[in-house]
């Protein structure tokens, strides 16, 4: 993710920064506004303005991130769920399902609400070594980007590295509707799980909490729909409420097939029935 920090008088000449920075068009590049610009007052208090931007991965790159196992590209993905949606997904519906997404599909595989026995060895040498070496990394990563971040933790028990992160810029890493913290939870991802055979949760400030919470509001009636008839779909989620909605749904229901699919477009919706006739969903 090669996101640089951009400074100019006015934002419009910070937008042409940008895309000669990146040699690409404005058009191809995702930007959050982080000071915008003032004249101040005779001349005093004036700011000029500043963005972060990044490039966008192009449409045609899309096999090459499935090569290497990212699961979207880097650009603003919305991770709020509209009220007006509906809740439960119209049964005849026809989605084309392209493939099971492993990635996503695994990575609570190992956390305690999956059946598994939680296993709280966060003290035996080996992952204590593991955890100072992936929170040096992670430090190491942060001070070389523009954001403020005063606080990072890594604990490595269960399988899983729970990373902690925050500071004064925790919501621009956080990004507008999570988008930059789903590039940084993929990256990491890749990373920890082909260097360290290790899954990952990430939390950065209280980002994670309050999209649990949403997801806990949004599946109520899809839980219900299930406990009725048996089986049953999410809408097409993005990014970590993918993975916080897989989480609780296994949770919920243990007894269940319960997985990621990943429809054409490449917008995935996990899917719960019997085990019997779980190819048939």
């Amino acid at each position: 993710m090669n996101m640089k920090r951009i400074e100019a008088q006015t934002l419009e000449e910070a937008y042409k920064k940008a895309s000669e920075e990146f040699n690409c068009s404005i058009t191809e590049i995702n930007y959050e506004i982080i000071q915008y610009p003032t004249t101040g007052v005779m001349g005093l208090f004036k700011k000029s303005a500043i963005i972060v931007a990044v490039r966008k991965i192009p449409t045609n790159s899309h096999k090459d991130i499935e090569d290497k196992k990212i699961e979207e590209p880097i650009e603003e993905l919305p991770t709020t769920i509209n009220e007006d949606s509906p809740k439960v997904e119209d049964k005849k519906e026809n989605i084309d399902i392209k493939k099971d997404d492993k990635v996503l599909d695994s990575f609570f595989e190992n956390s305690e609400d999956n059946n598994s026995k939680f296993n709280d060895d966060r003290d035996s040498p080996k992952n204590r070594a593991l955890a100072i070496e992936i929170e040096d990394k992670i430090k190491k990563l942060i001070e070389i980007s523009c954001f403020d971040i005063d606080t990072i933790e890594v604990d490595v028990f269960n399988k899983i590295a729970h990373i902690f992160i925050d500071g004064e810029d925790a919501a621009l890493l956080i990004g507008k509707e999570g988008y930059r913290y789903n590039a940084l939870s993929y990256m990491l991802f890749n990373w920890i799980n082909s260097k360290y055979d290790l899954y990952i949760k990430l939390e950065i400030a209280e980002f994670i909490q309050s999209q649990e919470d949403m997801i806990v509001n949004y599946l109520k009636p899809i839980i219900e729909h299930i406990e009725v008839n048996g089986r049953g779909k999410t809408k097409p989620l993005d990014g970590i409420l993918v993975q916080i909605a897989l989480e609780q749904l296994r949770a919920r229901f243990p007894n269940k097939y319960v997985a990621i699919k990943t429809a054409k477009d490449n917008r995935k919706f996990i899917i719960i029935n019997n085990f019997n006739s779980a190819k048939k969903g």
